[in-house]
């Protein structure tokens, strides 16, 4: 999935959420999932039927919104010689009107998903089916993370642009310090059953984390000094597990601490993970707005501006920025205006916008144009030529990058004008 454009999944993701919230008034919308090998011809064939089953259907509206939906899919593929390497899904249905939720009207969704899919699916419901897209969206390439020493254990996940502490336990094992009283070799002797013990209770956590809970697909182990080899070595990992160990990463600390030190020092293990991606982008941000004449510039407006003059190379944007631009536009004399707002405000705004008076003309006649920033600013990016990256908001770089407004743009040379 790192192949796939960090653009296009924020599209799809959005979309998601879009479609769980549609409720169909009958049994009238329609799924669709077609393998990439499936024919064009064999799917039109098969909608055709449905067609003609639909003719059953004893609601008259429900029959016709049927019917159209499958007559406007049909007509889409058949502009298809084959579907793409990862097949093709579509949702389609009459939906509520934006302008009117009292009426309805014909909405098409094409989608080409991140993975194949893998098997054909029709369904005509009151909702859309969407669990199959959501699946094809989730990371494949789990990585567990195991920080060990003889105080603590911390067990990770990194997957995609993510990373998460799932658990920390305690060792309960003393220090190296001999108690008064005891023996150095008695002593010994009890602590080395203690941490042989804590590491048996360390593999049951982790065939318990890592098989039953999540499917991994790799293992990192880490850890301050010798105890993670000694660990490793022995035989107190399950076996499957042990077969997944693709490295062994020196770290200062265990548990929370050390799983966030394994993404910096196990860098070269799991560098091709969009998490590593992004964390490099953000670093180079970073790097540029500490710069007396850093070659950066950050929040919507700087950023805007900088695009617009076609001075970006880079253009970052958190995934939840939740902004939208409205643009009204005179009917009468042409006199337009752009705002933004973020979505709670998005409908007020837009009411605003549509009310007020034309400084030119004086008229109240708007036409009102409303899209996600993203959009805006990806169709800007690409007449520039230049690169736009979605940065997730849940990694600890992208937590960082939030603060920055969300949104900032790496310039292709410092220019005047330009300022945060």
């Amino acid at each position: 999935m790192e192949e796939y454009n960090s653009v296009n999944l924020y599209k799809i993701k959005r979309l998601l959420k879009e479609l769980g919230n549609i409720a169909g008034r009958g049994t009238e919308l329609i799924s669709l999932y077609v393998p990439p090998r499936k024919p064009v011809y064999d799917v039109i064939n098969q909608l055709k039927d449905e067609y003609g089953t639909a003719s059953n259907i004893k609601s008259d509206q429900t029959r016709t919104h049927v019917q159209d939906a499958l007559t406007h899919i049909m007509q889409r593929l058949r502009l298809f010689k084959q579907f793409s390497d990862t097949g093709i899904i579509i949702f389609c249905g009459y939906v509520p009107s934006d302008e009117n939720p009292v009426d309805e009207e014909l909405k098409y969704y094409e989608i080409v998903p991140p993975r194949p899919v893998l098997t054909y699916l029709y369904r005509c419901d009151d909702h859309f089916h969407i669990d199959i897209l959501k699946s094809l969206l989730r990371e494949e390439e789990l990585i567990g993370v195991i920080s060990v020493d003889t105080s603590e254990a911390g067990f990770g996940i990194i997957s995609g642009d993510r990373s998460e502490t799932v658990e920390v336990i305690t060792s309960g094992v003393g220090s190296k310090h001999r108690q008064g009283g005891q023996s150095a070799r008695r002593f010994e002797r009890i602590r080395e059953n203690e941490i042989n013990d804590f590491f048996h209770r360390v593999a049951d956590h982790a065939k318990s984390i890592f098989i039953d809970q999540y499917t991994i697909k790799s293992l990192i182990i880490s850890g301050p000094g010798m105890t993670k080899e000694d660990f490793y070595k022995a035989d107190y990992l399950d076996y499957r597990l042990k077969q997944m160990v693709i490295g062994l990463v020196d770290t200062g600390y265990a548990g929370e601490e050390g799983i966030r030190e394994t993404l910096e020092r196990g860098e070269s293990l799991i560098e091709n993970l969009r998490l590593v991606k992004e964390k490099r982008l953000i670093e180079r941000f970073m790097m540029e707005t500490t710069k007396r004449d850093g070659l950066a510039v950050y929040g919507l407006e700087p950023s805007i501006k900088a695009i617009k003059m076609g001075n970006a190379e880079l253009i970052l944007i958190s995934e939840d920025l939740d902004t939208y631009r409205i643009e009204a536009k005179c009917k009468s004399c042409g006199y337009q205006f752009e705002k933004y707002t973020v979505e709670s405000q998005l409908y007020q705004e837009k009411v605003q916008a549509s009310q007020s008076v034309c400084p030119s003309c004086g008229k109240t006649l708007w036409s009102i144009k409303v899209e996600d920033v993203v959009d805006y600013i990806s169709d800007l990016a690409s007449q520039i030529g230049a690169k736009l990256e979605i940065i997730s908001a849940k990694s600890e770089p992208g937590v960082m990058f939030k603060s920055f407004g969300g949104i900032g743009v790496i310039l292709r040379y410092r220019q005047n004008g330009i300022n945060n």
